[in-house]
């Protein structure tokens, strides 16, 4: 996650326009006054939302909105609080960990929504009209043109495996994933990958051990480290991410594996109890709304379900047509994912597979 702030004002903007910011929070104001402010905790970067709620306004100019932006476990951990106190966290919550928003609803921590909208939404993507997936992102490699040949360039899972065995010394300390200790993201993909083919996952997982692989917490962090060379690739990360950097950093390419492709459906979900629930419902309707979904597709996450990739990105014409894509069920079995003994077992067993036994000490984090 990249945190922003914004302390000045644009000249020429009305007081309306103006966005005012303070660490993590953002304030869009109302047009007009009327109905309200809708409160939204997300672990979205604001880069990626602040055209969508620019746009929502624009239909509906008496809402403000304040915006609240936090890391994928903060969130998690401030909502599971305020619904242990029955003190609901704003009126929506934006998380790209739905197995964290799933579990905030099977702990009775969400409020059920159903609207034209809502029956839009693939039944992979809705779990008890509490939990909605408005996005379609897929999990890519990144990787740094002027450090990876193109004859290098891994194009599946397997062959970044390879690739790191038979390029030890080049790639050493090169290569850069999520802290799944730290991330919530990190973790859910992580534990997808493993579910996918155990056989491919550690023999990926002994590779990049092998080869240092530096944790970090954030997308951000790593694609800013592959952007100036520091790392050469950057492993499972969220593509609308990926894709917005390489557009700013023509040096990244990004890369859809051909063998499969791991896809996230980032999740909304209405707090029960919420004090703007009603504002809340609104914006969720506008993210699912065909409006909402062309704005995104444009500005914000960039991947869509049935179109085709976005322009220069490497991967199969059509993700969805090709076989490739996998999506996270937001569902039942996303519970599993949360059981607490079996979260704690995965992150030892990773822990110690990529951090204790095969990382130099200066990279344990």
């Amino acid at each position: 996650m990249i945190r922003v702030s914004f302390a000045l004002l644009v000249a020429g903007f009305t007081a309306a326009q103006a966005l005012a910011a303070e660490n993590n929070k953002t304030l869009f104001p109302a047009v007009q006054p009327g109905a309200g402010t809708l409160t939204i905790y997300s672990t979205t970067d604001l880069v990626a939302i602040k055209p969508l709620i620019e746009d929502f306004q624009k239909s509906s100019p008496d809402v403000s909105v304040d915006y609240n932006e936090y890391l994928t476990n903060e969130l998690n951990a401030l909502a599971s609080e305020a619904c242990r106190k029955q003190e609901p966290l704003g009126d929506l919550l934006l998380s790209s960990s739905v197995d964290q928003l799933l579990k905030l609803a099977n702990d009775g921590c969400a409020a059920a929504h159903t609207s034209p909208e809502t029956l839009r939404v693939a039944e992979w993507a809705n779990w008890r009209d509490e939990v909605f997936g408005f996005t379609y992102e897929p999990a890519v490699f990144v990787y740094n043109r002027s450090k990876v040949p193109p004859a290098e360039v891994p194009r599946t899972h397997v062959e970044l495996a390879d690739l790191l065995r038979e390029r030890l010394d080049y790639y050493r300390g090169r290569v850069g994933t999520y802290d799944i200790r730290l991330s919530g993201i990190g973790y859910l993909l992580a534990f997808n990958d493993a579910r996918q083919t155990t056989t491919v996952f550690g023999r990926l997982l002994e590779s990049m051990a092998r080869a240092s692989a530096v944790a970090r917490c954030c997308t951000g962090e790593i694609l800013e480290e592959v952007a100036k060379g520091n790392l050469y690739i950057g492993y499972n990360l969220l593509g609308s991410y990926a894709y917005d950097a390489a557009q700013r950093h023509p040096e990244l390419g990004v890369v859809v594996p051909r063998d499969y492709t791991l896809v996230l459906s980032r999740g909304a979900l209405i707090p029960k109890g919420a004090q703007r629930a009603d504002l809340g419902a609104r914006f969720l309707d506008y993210l699912l709304s065909e409006r909402g979904q062309s704005v995104a597709r444009t500005n914000a996450f960039y991947f869509t379900e049935s179109g085709e990739l976005p322009p220069g990105v490497d991967g199969p014409q059509n993700l969805k047509e090709s076989g490739v894509a996998q999506p996270i069920r937001i569902g039942p079995a996303l519970l599993a994912v949360q059981d607490r003994a079996q979260r704690q077992r995965f992150i030892e067993d990773w822990s110690q597979s990529l951090i204790e036994l095969n990382s130099p000490a200066w990279m344990r984090e």
